[in-house]
């Protein structure tokens, strides 16, 4: 074959890779049409505003001065005076959605122990609280609003009944700014002021995964409620995984029949009565879609679905396998991690892939929908002989650019229905169409790359943003992800990165906080996890960023634990709790006590067993005390305790223990910590372990070795249920040396000398754990490292106490 007839083969190949492609791209139901409106653009209309704010906020003194408001607002200017609030006040509304807020605010009064008041149409000003919607009303946001405090009354005023809402919620947290848990009665005084309010940003997001653990309709609606308090307004509904496909599709019936249940792992997926498998399941029917999507709009806030493609698709794989690229049958997965499973790229796919958005435009009438992207291993991909050719005919370089091409041609039939793509930032590592939104959730460059090239940003960032994070070191923490995100780290997260050059910062539409549920059984531990941090989220989308302080939150934040309560949210206790350390002077027979708060709050304590006041002494340096020692404490700010006091016991025993939570991980060795969940029983509480599941590895650092004989170890054994692809050969075993490997302790860390190695049995007790004793023959404080040996998966050893067991005096010997 000549060069030129090979150059003319090449060209022929090229043309009928570009026809295939753009057939392929061109398979949409309706006419693509350019993205335009107001609506399409509503939730760019803020991004970085910090130039036009209004002003800057500045003190009040009246009683609760600014209110405890969070977020606080752009301008708060005091005034002379309080206006008396009881159940005679009138709301008074000039017009139809006036009427609404006023009655909204009267709601939110009452639900929060306040009293009942009457809205009413007109009727005189004097005395009254006065909402109204002014079409000359002059904001750059529709969210925009002025609330003016005074004797003789209160008045709110926007232009839209956005602004007018937000304006309520401002009034409603002025009205439950009373100290103390008796409610806000029914007289309130509020300190006079006028309030000149827009929110920095006009994304102000929150993501709830329903796809690992399941939430019902009515917990949906109180964070819906709980978002409107915080002024927040986008709902991302994270809706399918491979552990659940939970939206109603008509079209596909199979998709919640079948892929919206899974078996949990290990003894969380048998029923204790019969040994059946006991199926964990949950989808959301249309209706009741429709019903949440109406509740949040009447609070203003925009839910946007998520449909994750083409990885996080077991579920829906399961019910339809021609949507796969294996042969090898699936189920919804009762694990966590990142699988291989991924949407094939056929045309019958994407035609599916269609008609399921085809129904979720319907039922979710904001501007976006989130199509994903994200951990989409291409192993299989890579493996696929119909993939791989598929790919040849378009034309298509690598398995990311085939990724790239499906996002393309779902961003073109979202534009058809008028909708906006968005999806995590990994859709940046192939073309991506103009139009398309990029959520950052790898940190926050994803974003700065997104934003050079003129894309539209939401920042949420796994380092700041995600809730599902343990937020202390507290024991009292539930089950959680890696690493330790607090309430302060929250609130000093900036979305607009500096290195970002200026004319390019208006692509930040603002940031969004995530809440992964894989550890998220219950609907009070997922309250935990989101509150107080989504208050300081809520702050940093709202408040101008020269106005934000973390002092000055941490100082209005008592105040809306308060609210909290009233509202029945179930926040977190522990970053309001102290903690304490021990060391042990066993010699000296005393031991020094350090006590902390995670908030750095003041502590106040005692030891003689009585309830610390505001009048006990305050914490400031360790305390030494003599064997038995007892120590009562709890963090106040204003004289109020923040939580329940915390007693802490320490004699010669207790010193000599310690809990999981009170050793560290191995450096270097144990990383990805995670807070574990036992896989029983299937009802109720179960224990809690943390682990660090690529090397587990427990270490206690300083451990007093004289007078020491053994090491006693509690063990516990859960599944190993994480699929980690790429990550998984992280793993590491150390070998083992009889049938089921060694309780192995070394002494200097996991490098040093061998302390001891105890063979391991097959199975723990009938309780699930095993308690072991290692002979120790060595003195002095050292760093002692405690590891099983041999790789136990599907099932893994987790510790959860150790206790130093001391050598019999000699007259007690026998």
């Amino acid at each position: 074959m000549s060069a030129r007839q090979m150059n003319e083969g090449r060209e022929r190949m090229t043309r009928t890779r570009s026809n295939a492609r753009q057939r392929w791209l061109a398979h949409t139901r309706l006419p693509i049409i350019a993205l335009a409106g107001a609506a399409a653009i509503a939730l760019a209309a803020c991004g970085d505003r910090d130039a036009s704010r209004p002003g800057t906020s500045a003190a009040v003194a009246a009683p609760i001065a600014d209110g405890a408001l969070v977020p606080k607002p752009a301008r708060l200017q005091p005034a002379q005076g309080v206006f008396q609030l009881s159940a005679a006040t009138p709301l008074l509304a000039a017009d139809g959605d006036a009427e609404t807020v006023a009655r909204q605010f009267a709601d939110f009064l009452q639900a929060s122990g306040g009293p009942a008041l009457d809205s009413a149409v007109g009727g005189p000003a004097d005395g009254a609280i006065h909402f109204r919607i002014d079409p000359d009303f002059d904001a750059a946001s529709a969210e925009a609003y002025t609330l003016d405090v005074g004797p003789d009354g209160v008045r709110v005023v926007a232009g839209d009944p956005a602004g007018l809402f937000y304006g309520a919620v401002t009034l409603w947290q002025l009205a439950t700014a009373r100290v103390g848990d008796a409610g806000t009665g029914t007289d309130i005084a509020i300190a006079a002021m006028r309030i000149e309010d827009a929110p920095r940003f006009g994304w102000r997001g929150f993501m709830l995964d329903s796809a690992r653990h399941f939430q019902s309709v009515e917990e949906i609606k109180k964070l819906l409620d709980a978002m409107a308090l915080h002024k927040l307004n986008v709902f991302h509904w994270h809706l399918t995984d491979d552990q659940g496909w939970r939206i109603e599709i008509k079209r596909y019936p199979k998709l919640t029949e079948v892929g919206a249940c899974r078996v949990p792992a290990g003894d969380g997926g048998i029923d204790p009565a019969t040994g059946a498998e006991l199926r964990y399941c949950g989808f959301y029917t249309q209706a009741q879609i429709r019903e949440v999507v109406a509740y949040a709009a009447e609070r203003h806030i925009t839910v946007m679905p998520e449909l994750d493609i083409p990885g996080h698709a077991t579920a829906a794989i399961a019910a339809y396998p021609e949507l796969g690229t294996t042969a090898r049958p699936l189920r919804p997965v009762g694990e966590w991690g990142v699988f291989e499973n991924l949407f094939n790229t056929e045309e019958a796919t994407m035609v599916f892939l269609e008609n399921v958005l085809t129904e979720m435009v319907e039922l979710f009438p904001g501007p976006y929908v989130h199509i994903g992207g994200d951990e989409a291993v291409k192993d299989q991909w890579q493996a696929s002989a119909r993939v791989q050719a598929h790919m040849r005919e378009l034309g298509v370089a690598d398995e990311m650019a085939m990724q790239g091409l499906m996002v393309e041609r779902l961003e073109k039939f979202l534009a058809g229905h008028d909708k906006r793509l968005i999806g995590w930032d990994e859709i940046l590592e192939a073309e991506l169409p103009q139009t398309a939104t990029v959520m950052s959730w790898r940190g926050i460059d994803g974003g700065i790359e997104a934003a050079r090239k003129g894309h539209d940003v939401v920042m949420s960032p796994s380092s700041d943003l995600y809730l599902d994070y343990l937020q202390t070191d507290s024991p009292d923490e539930p089950p959680g992800r890696p690493a330790t995100i607090t309430v302060d780290e929250v609130y000093a997260f900036e979305p607009v990165p500096e290195a970002l050059e200026a004319g390019q910062r208006g692509h930040i539409l603002g940031l969004q906080a995530n809440m992964w549920t894989e550890h998220t059984r219950f609907d009070a531990r997922l309250e935990h996890n989101l509150f107080p941090r989504l208050a300081a989220v809520a702050e940093t989308g709202w408040t101008p960023a020269a106005d934000k302080d973390w002092d000055d939150f941490r100082r209005r934040l008592p105040v809306q634990l308060q609210r909290y309560r009233r509202l029945g949210i179930a926040y977190a206790r522990t970053p309001f709790q102290v903690l304490a350390t021990a060391e042990d002077a066993r010699a000296a027979g005393t031991v020094t006590i350090e006590l902390a708060n995670p908030l750095d709050y003041e502590i106040r304590y005692s030891t003689d067993g009585s309830v610390p006041d505001a009048d006990s002494p305050r914490y400031r340096e360790p305390l030494r005390q003599p064997l038995p020692a007892s120590v009562v404490a709890a963090a106040f700010a204003d004289g109020r305790a923040l939580a329940e006091p915390q007693t802490f016991a320490f004699d010669a025993a207790s010193l000599l223990s310690r809990t999981d939570e009170q050793l560290v991980t191995c450096p270097d060795l144990g990383s990805l910590l995670l807070r574990l969940e036992d896989d029983g029983p299937v009802e109720g509480e179960r224990a809690i372990f943390n682990v660090t599941i690529f090397y587990p590895c427990w270490q206690w650092n300083r451990a007093d070795l004289d007078g020491i004989a053994a090491l006693k170890v509690r063990l516990g054994r859960i599944p190993y249920y994480f699929q980690l692809a790429h990550d998984e050969p992280r793993r590491r075993f150390e070998p083992a040396r009889s049938a089921h490997g060694e309780l192995l302790v070394h002494g200097g860390g996991c490098d040093g000398a061998l302390l001891a190695s105890v063979p391991m049995p097959a199975e723990p007790d009938t309780d699930g754990f095993l308690e072991l004793e290692a002979p120790l023959a060595a003195n002095g404080r050292q760093d002692l490292c405690i590891r099983v040996s041999g790789d136990t998966r599907p099932t893994m050893w987790v510790l959860d106490r150790v206790e130093l067991v001391a050598q019999e005096p000699p007259g007690d010997r026998r």
